[in-house]
């Protein structure tokens, strides 16, 4: 719990805008879906949040909250491309499917984000992203 309690504190530290972003994420991904529950998007969405908090939270308990937390949203990959893959069958007009096109806008813009960041971290930028 020490851990979660830490990582958020480090989350929502972060110099504006991203506490903001980060806040929209969490929302569109662990508070929506919870609306549409019975759907299997839904629960793949929720699955793969989780998944990735718990990735994240490994990665944190062993090197802060340091750029390489980006690849906590690889498991957003599969449903981006799951959804976008049907947009064909979507006319946008329910809530379901407006939220289906706010899942591939928003997470691929930070999975574009999480990429620059992962990248940058291999490339020797190592640095905690926030100070306690």
């Amino acid at each position: 719990m020490k851990t979660i309690i830490e990582f958020m504190r480090s989350m929502f530290g972060m110099k504006a805008p991203w506490p903001i972003w980060i806040g929209f994420l969490m929302a569109l991904n662990m508070i929506v879906p919870i609306f549409f529950i019975e759907t299997p998007e839904a629960k793949a969405v929720l699955l793969s949040t989780f998944a990735g908090a718990g990735l994240m939270m490994l990665l944190f308990n062993k090197y802060g909250f340091v750029r390489l937390l980006g690849l906590g949203h690889i498991f957003w990959l599969p449903i981006v491309i799951w959804l976008g893959s049907r947009f064909s069958e979507f006319s946008f007009t329910t809530p379901l499917e407006i939220w289906f096109l706010l899942i591939v806008g928003v997470n691929t813009i930070s999975l574009i984000l999480d990429a620059i960041d992962v990248v940058r971290y291999f490339n020797g930028d190592r640095e905690p992203m926030v100070t306690s």
